[in-house]
């Protein structure tokens, strides 16, 4: 068989994958308490449980990520929030293949507990 009659296929990459990348990478950035449930309105409670914090969305080849995210105290939030945005869209392009629009960070609240 010469290789312009070879046939590659599709590989297809479910949308809980791509949560599971982000929150995964979220969480190891140094300063991250936990994923926050997700923004503190009605429509949270039409999201399934296990999306609850991240919220992507594809167009094309392009995702789109909303992260609801709790800080650590003493922490620089803005300095967070923009490595979560890096390593993120990283993770998500290396891991994947897929390019990244953008990756909105909503800072929920602050981990005034955590350590004491």
């Amino acid at each position: 068989m010469s290789n312009s009659m070879e046939k590659t296929g599709k590989t297809t990459i479910a949308p809980d994958v791509l949560t599971s990348i982000a929150k995964l990478t979220t969480l190891s950035v140094p300063g991250v308490s936990r994923i926050s449930s997700g923004p503190a309105d009605i429509q949270r409670l039409f999201k399934k449980a296990g999306q609850e914090g991240v919220n992507i969305t594809v167009e094309g080849n392009t995702v789109f990520v909303d992260l609801y995210v709790i800080i650590e105290k003493d922490m620089n939030v803005r300095d967070v929030a923009h490595a979560i945005q890096n390593k993120v869209s990283r993770a998500i392009s290396e891991m994947v293949g897929m390019d990244v629009g953008k990756v909105n960070v909503h800072v929920e609240d602050i981990d005034y507990l955590k350590g004491n």
